[in-house]
């Protein structure tokens, strides 16, 4: 019998990911920025855009970021996204000193029937100003949080080394390995 609801959504789409994101042994600093950008990006107060943002962060990075989990904590932050569209709007109107936009059924209908395009754009304009503003922030905090996790995370999932700058063998059991290869290379001639 199939199993529904959350649940198994949840773990097949964040749960899964991560633990194949954690199996792969990337860098738990690089983990965490990467995670702690996805989400930054991801609360973007224009739904839609999170994505190509997200996309044009890993062309610009490279390899300073990790692309699967940028893009897996983008996902996650959809739902925080919608929710944090208001505070970022009152907050740039604040900034700005600019008019209150009014979040009523009759505003609403303005939207829709296309009566509100200059108080819509200066909205849109208002929220894009207090996530510029709160960006910087939540990166940073976001950063703070997730570098201890993911170091817990990374030293219990990895299947591999932290980093290149630690070797798999000691320096003497690749010397003796080489070693050991040249000989037999000279004794087949």
């Amino acid at each position: 019998m199939a199993r529904v609801g959350f649940g198994p959504w949840f773990h097949k789409k964040i749960v899964d990911p991560l633990q194949q994101i954690l199996r792969r042994g990337a860098e738990p600093k690089q983990l965490a920025f990467s995670a702690a950008l996805g989400i930054t990006l991801g609360v973007f107060p224009i739904c839609g855009v999170t994505v190509f943002l997200s996309g044009m962060a890993i062309a610009l990075l490279g390899s300073r970021c990790h692309a699967p989990s940028l893009m897996l904590s983008n996902f996650i932050a959809t739902p925080i996204e919608l929710s944090l569209l208001v505070p970022f709007l009152r907050f740039g109107e604040f900034l700005s000193g600019g008019p209150h936009f009014p979040l009523t059924s009759d505003a609403l209908k303005k939207v829709l029937t296309g009566q509100a395009s200059r108080e819509v754009l200066l909205s849109i304009v208002h929220a894009l100003l207090g996530w510029l503003v709160a960006a910087p922030f939540i990166l940073a905090t976001l950063y703070i949080i997730f570098l201890p996790c993911f170091k817990l995370l990374v030293h219990k999932f990895s299947a591999v080394p932290l980093s290149p700058k630690k070797p798999l063998h000691s320096h003497s059991d690749v010397r003796l390995k080489a070693d050991a290869y040249i000989v037999k290379l000279f004794e087949t001639r």
